[in-house]
Protein backbone atom coordinates (compact mmCIF):
# COMPACT_ATOMS: atom_id res chain seq x y z
CA UNK A 1 0.00 0.00 0.00
CA UNK A 2 1.20 3.49 -0.84
CA UNK A 3 0.58 6.94 0.61
CA UNK A 4 -0.94 9.72 -1.51
CA UNK A 5 0.29 13.27 -0.80
CA UNK A 6 -2.01 16.12 -1.81
CA UNK A 7 -0.71 19.18 -3.60
CA UNK A 8 -1.12 22.37 -1.51
CA UNK A 9 -3.82 23.88 -3.74
CA UNK A 10 -5.62 25.25 -0.66
CA UNK A 11 -4.73 25.71 2.99
CA UNK A 12 -6.84 22.68 3.87
CA UNK A 13 -4.97 20.47 1.37
CA UNK A 14 -1.48 21.46 2.49
CA UNK A 15 0.23 18.58 4.28
CA UNK A 16 -2.69 16.18 3.79
CA UNK A 17 -1.78 12.53 3.24
CA UNK A 18 -4.18 9.73 2.38
CA UNK A 19 -3.83 5.97 2.34
CA UNK A 20 -4.10 4.53 -1.17
CA UNK A 21 -7.19 2.33 -1.24
CA UNK A 22 -6.87 1.37 -4.93
CA UNK A 23 -6.23 -2.28 -4.03
CA UNK A 24 -9.46 -2.52 -2.02
CA UNK A 25 -12.85 -3.44 -3.43
CA UNK A 26 -15.33 -0.59 -3.75
CA UNK A 27 -18.42 -2.44 -2.57
CA UNK A 28 -21.03 -2.35 0.15
CA UNK A 29 -20.22 -4.52 3.18
CA UNK A 30 -21.74 -8.00 3.39
CA UNK A 31 -25.23 -7.45 4.86
CA UNK A 32 -25.23 -10.61 6.95
CA UNK A 33 -21.96 -9.58 8.64
CA UNK A 34 -22.78 -6.04 9.83
CA UNK A 35 -24.47 -4.74 12.98
CA UNK A 36 -25.61 -1.27 14.13
CA UNK A 37 -22.83 0.64 15.88
CA UNK A 38 -24.04 2.97 18.65
CA UNK A 39 -21.62 5.71 19.70
CA UNK A 40 -21.44 6.86 23.33
CA UNK A 41 -19.36 10.04 22.82
CA UNK A 42 -17.06 9.14 25.72
CA UNK A 43 -19.92 9.07 28.27
CA UNK A 44 -20.50 6.37 30.87
CA UNK A 45 -23.91 5.00 31.89
CA UNK A 46 -24.45 8.03 34.15
CA UNK A 47 -24.04 10.38 31.20
CA UNK A 48 -20.80 11.85 32.54
CA UNK A 49 -17.64 12.19 30.47
CA UNK A 50 -15.36 9.23 31.21
CA UNK A 51 -13.13 9.61 28.13
CA UNK A 52 -12.37 13.14 27.00
CA UNK A 53 -12.13 14.41 23.42
CA UNK A 54 -14.71 12.05 21.94
CA UNK A 55 -17.96 12.87 20.16
CA UNK A 56 -19.55 13.36 16.76
CA UNK A 57 -18.11 11.54 13.76
CA UNK A 58 -19.76 9.92 10.77
CA UNK A 59 -22.26 7.10 11.15
CA UNK A 60 -20.86 3.63 10.55
CA UNK A 61 -21.82 -0.01 10.81
CA UNK A 62 -19.89 -2.59 12.79
CA UNK A 63 -18.26 -5.39 10.78
CA UNK A 64 -18.32 -8.73 12.62
CA UNK A 65 -14.76 -10.09 12.51
CA UNK A 66 -14.38 -13.83 13.02
CA UNK A 67 -11.43 -16.23 13.06
CA UNK A 68 -10.50 -19.10 10.78
CA UNK A 69 -10.27 -21.42 13.78
CA UNK A 70 -14.07 -21.24 14.11
CA UNK A 71 -14.21 -23.44 10.97
CA UNK A 72 -11.37 -25.88 11.58
CA UNK A 73 -9.84 -27.61 8.52
CA UNK A 74 -12.33 -25.91 6.20
CA UNK A 75 -10.55 -24.00 3.39
CA UNK A 76 -11.78 -20.48 2.66
CA UNK A 77 -11.33 -18.40 -0.49
CA UNK A 78 -10.62 -14.66 -0.28
CA UNK A 79 -13.28 -12.98 -2.42
CA UNK A 80 -12.80 -9.31 -1.44
CA UNK A 81 -10.50 -6.93 0.43
CA UNK A 82 -12.39 -4.12 2.16
CA UNK A 83 -11.96 -0.97 4.24
CA UNK A 84 -13.21 -1.10 7.83
CA UNK A 85 -13.95 2.29 9.47
CA UNK A 86 -13.75 0.75 12.95
CA UNK A 87 -10.10 -0.38 12.84
CA UNK A 88 -6.76 0.64 11.35
CA UNK A 89 -6.23 -2.64 9.46
CA UNK A 90 -8.05 -3.77 6.32
CA UNK A 91 -10.38 -6.77 6.37
CA UNK A 92 -10.85 -9.68 3.97
CA UNK A 93 -14.17 -11.26 3.04
CA UNK A 94 -13.73 -15.03 2.77
CA UNK A 95 -16.09 -17.77 1.60
CA UNK A 96 -15.77 -21.26 3.08
CA UNK A 97 -16.37 -24.44 1.10
CA UNK A 98 -19.84 -24.69 2.65
CA UNK A 99 -20.64 -21.27 1.06
CA UNK A 100 -20.68 -19.51 4.44
CA UNK A 101 -19.05 -16.06 4.42
CA UNK A 102 -17.01 -14.31 7.12
CA UNK A 103 -14.74 -11.32 7.69
CA UNK A 104 -11.15 -11.84 8.89
CA UNK A 105 -8.26 -9.44 9.51
CA UNK A 106 -6.39 -9.07 6.23
CA UNK A 107 -2.62 -9.74 6.37
CA UNK A 108 -0.07 -8.00 4.16
CA UNK A 109 0.34 -9.34 0.60
CA UNK A 110 -2.88 -11.35 0.63
CA UNK A 111 -4.65 -11.48 -2.73
CA UNK A 112 -8.14 -12.16 -3.98
CA UNK A 113 -8.61 -15.79 -4.92
CA UNK A 114 -6.10 -16.99 -2.32
CA UNK A 115 -7.06 -20.01 -0.20
CA UNK A 116 -6.57 -19.77 3.57
CA UNK A 117 -7.32 -22.32 6.26
CA UNK A 118 -7.39 -22.67 10.03
CA UNK A 119 -6.06 -25.95 11.40
CA UNK A 120 -3.98 -27.36 14.25
CA UNK A 121 -1.13 -27.82 11.77
CA UNK A 122 -1.09 -26.60 8.19
CA UNK A 123 1.17 -25.01 5.57
CA UNK A 124 3.27 -22.00 6.64
CA UNK A 125 1.58 -19.50 4.31
CA UNK A 126 0.38 -15.93 4.78
CA UNK A 127 -3.15 -15.88 6.17
CA UNK A 128 -3.21 -19.45 7.48
CA UNK A 129 -3.98 -19.97 11.17
CA UNK A 130 -2.59 -22.70 13.42
CA UNK A 131 -1.42 -23.54 16.92
CA UNK A 132 1.73 -21.85 18.23
CA UNK A 133 3.42 -25.18 18.95
CA UNK A 134 3.40 -25.97 15.21
CA UNK A 135 4.84 -22.63 14.02
CA UNK A 136 8.65 -22.56 13.49
CA UNK A 137 10.90 -20.11 15.34
CA UNK A 138 11.35 -16.70 13.68
CA UNK A 139 8.08 -16.74 11.72
CA UNK A 140 6.01 -13.53 11.74
CA UNK A 141 2.59 -13.94 13.35
CA UNK A 142 -0.40 -11.75 14.23
CA UNK A 143 -3.88 -11.96 15.82
CA UNK A 144 -2.59 -14.07 18.71
CA UNK A 145 -4.92 -15.89 21.08
CA UNK A 146 -3.97 -15.58 24.78
CA UNK A 147 -6.24 -18.19 26.36
CA UNK A 148 -6.59 -21.63 24.71
CA UNK A 149 -10.01 -22.36 23.15
CA UNK A 150 -11.15 -18.74 23.47
CA UNK A 151 -11.72 -18.77 19.72
CA UNK A 152 -10.38 -15.33 18.80
CA UNK A 153 -7.16 -13.33 18.79
CA UNK A 154 -6.54 -10.67 21.43
CA UNK A 155 -3.17 -9.06 20.68
CA UNK A 156 -1.19 -7.91 17.60
CA UNK A 157 -4.24 -6.84 15.58
CA UNK A 158 -3.52 -3.20 14.64
CA UNK A 159 -2.32 -2.06 11.22
CA UNK A 160 1.19 -3.15 10.22
CA UNK A 161 1.92 -4.99 13.46
CA UNK A 162 3.48 -8.44 13.81
CA UNK A 163 5.12 -10.56 16.48
CA UNK A 164 7.81 -13.22 16.22
CA UNK A 165 8.27 -16.58 17.89
CA UNK A 166 11.62 -16.55 19.72
CA UNK A 167 11.73 -20.02 21.21
CA UNK A 168 9.62 -22.86 22.45
CA UNK A 169 10.36 -23.10 26.17
CA UNK A 170 12.13 -26.38 26.86
CA UNK A 171 12.00 -28.65 29.88
CA UNK A 172 9.12 -29.89 31.98
CA UNK A 173 6.64 -28.07 34.17
CA UNK A 174 4.82 -24.86 33.31
CA UNK A 175 7.49 -23.51 30.96
CA UNK A 176 7.34 -26.68 28.89
CA UNK A 177 3.88 -25.74 27.63
CA UNK A 178 4.66 -22.13 26.72
CA UNK A 179 6.19 -20.36 23.72
CA UNK A 180 8.18 -17.13 23.99
CA UNK A 181 6.89 -14.39 21.68
CA UNK A 182 8.42 -10.98 21.00
CA UNK A 183 5.63 -8.40 20.70
CA UNK A 184 5.76 -5.18 18.62
CA UNK A 185 6.44 -3.16 21.80
CA UNK A 186 9.61 -5.16 22.47
CA UNK A 187 8.01 -7.08 25.32
CA UNK A 188 8.80 -10.79 25.45
CA UNK A 189 5.87 -12.82 26.70
CA UNK A 190 5.06 -16.48 27.25
CA UNK A 191 1.89 -17.73 25.54
CA UNK A 192 0.45 -21.23 25.84
CA UNK A 193 1.43 -23.47 22.93
CA UNK A 194 -2.20 -24.54 22.38
CA UNK A 195 -3.20 -20.97 21.45
CA UNK A 196 -3.76 -20.07 17.80
CA UNK A 197 -2.07 -17.37 15.71
CA UNK A 198 -2.15 -16.32 12.05
CA UNK A 199 0.89 -16.33 9.77
CA UNK A 200 2.14 -12.97 8.45
CA UNK A 201 1.79 -9.31 9.44
CA UNK A 202 -1.35 -7.17 9.62
CA UNK A 203 -2.23 -5.15 6.52
CA UNK A 204 -1.96 -1.36 6.02
CA UNK A 205 1.64 -0.98 7.33
CA UNK A 206 1.85 2.73 6.42
CA UNK A 207 -1.14 3.68 8.57
CA UNK A 208 1.10 5.51 11.06
CA UNK A 209 2.59 7.64 8.25
CA UNK A 210 -0.74 9.23 7.29
CA UNK A 211 -1.04 12.95 8.15
CA UNK A 212 -4.54 14.30 8.63
CA UNK A 213 -3.56 17.83 7.65
CA UNK A 214 -6.75 19.45 8.95
CA UNK A 215 -9.07 19.25 11.94
CA UNK A 216 -12.06 18.16 9.89
CA UNK A 217 -10.66 14.71 9.18
CA UNK A 218 -10.27 14.13 12.92
CA UNK A 219 -13.90 15.17 13.46
CA UNK A 220 -15.02 12.55 10.91
CA UNK A 221 -13.41 9.96 13.21
CA UNK A 222 -15.25 11.27 16.27
CA UNK A 223 -12.17 12.95 17.81
CA UNK A 224 -12.84 16.36 19.37
CA UNK A 225 -10.27 19.12 20.05
CA UNK A 226 -7.74 18.84 22.89
CA UNK A 227 -7.18 22.01 24.94
CA UNK A 228 -3.89 22.61 26.79
CA UNK A 229 -4.14 22.88 30.56
CA UNK A 230 -2.16 26.16 30.47
CA UNK A 231 -4.89 27.69 28.31
CA UNK A 232 -7.59 26.92 30.91
CA UNK A 233 -8.67 28.71 34.06
CA UNK A 234 -7.26 27.57 37.43
CA UNK A 235 -10.60 26.02 38.39
CA UNK A 236 -10.48 23.76 35.30
CA UNK A 237 -6.87 22.55 35.42
CA UNK A 238 -3.86 22.67 37.81
CA UNK A 239 -1.83 24.32 35.01
CA UNK A 240 -4.39 27.07 34.44
CA UNK A 241 -4.31 30.76 35.31
CA UNK A 242 -1.60 33.39 35.07
CA UNK A 243 -1.01 36.26 32.69
CA UNK A 244 0.12 35.53 29.15
CA UNK A 245 2.68 32.81 28.47
CA UNK A 246 3.86 31.62 31.86
CA UNK A 247 5.09 28.31 33.35
CA UNK A 248 2.74 25.86 35.05
CA UNK A 249 4.07 26.89 38.47
CA UNK A 250 4.41 23.33 39.78
CA UNK A 251 7.30 21.00 40.57
CA UNK A 252 5.96 18.52 38.01
CA UNK A 253 3.10 18.52 35.45
CA UNK A 254 -0.27 17.21 36.59
CA UNK A 255 -3.38 15.77 35.03
CA UNK A 256 -6.68 17.68 35.27
CA UNK A 257 -7.34 15.61 38.41
CA UNK A 258 -4.08 16.54 40.14
CA UNK A 259 -2.10 13.32 39.58
CA UNK A 260 1.49 13.25 38.21
CA UNK A 261 1.42 13.05 34.42
CA UNK A 262 5.09 12.34 33.61
CA UNK A 263 7.06 9.43 35.02
CA UNK A 264 4.28 8.01 37.19
CA UNK A 265 3.59 4.32 36.59
CA UNK A 266 0.02 3.70 35.46
CA UNK A 267 0.11 -0.01 34.64
CA UNK A 268 -1.94 -2.04 37.12
CA UNK A 269 -0.76 -5.39 38.46
CA UNK A 270 -2.42 -8.29 36.67
CA UNK A 271 -2.40 -12.03 37.21
CA UNK A 272 -0.85 -12.40 33.74
CA UNK A 273 2.28 -10.41 34.71
CA UNK A 274 3.97 -13.73 35.54
CA UNK A 275 3.99 -14.53 31.81
CA UNK A 276 6.12 -11.46 30.96
CA UNK A 277 9.74 -12.52 30.47
CA UNK A 278 11.01 -9.03 29.61
CA UNK A 279 9.20 -5.70 29.85
CA UNK A 280 8.69 -3.49 26.84
CA UNK A 281 11.47 -1.01 26.06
Amino acid sequence: MAIKVQRPTTSGQRGVMYADFSLLDKKEPEKSLILPYKKHSGRDRSGRISVRHQGGGVKKMFRVITSLQKKMDLPAKVIALEYDPNRSAFIALVEFENKEKAYILAPQNIEKGQIVVGSEKTEIKTGNRMKLKNIPTGIQIYDIELIPKRGRGQIVRSAGSSAAILAAAEGGGRRGKYVQIKLPSGEIRMVHEECFASIGAVSNPLHSAVKFGKAGRKRYLGIRPSVRGKAMSPRSHPHGGGEGVNPVGLKYPKTPWGKPTIGAKTRKKKYSNKFIVRRKK
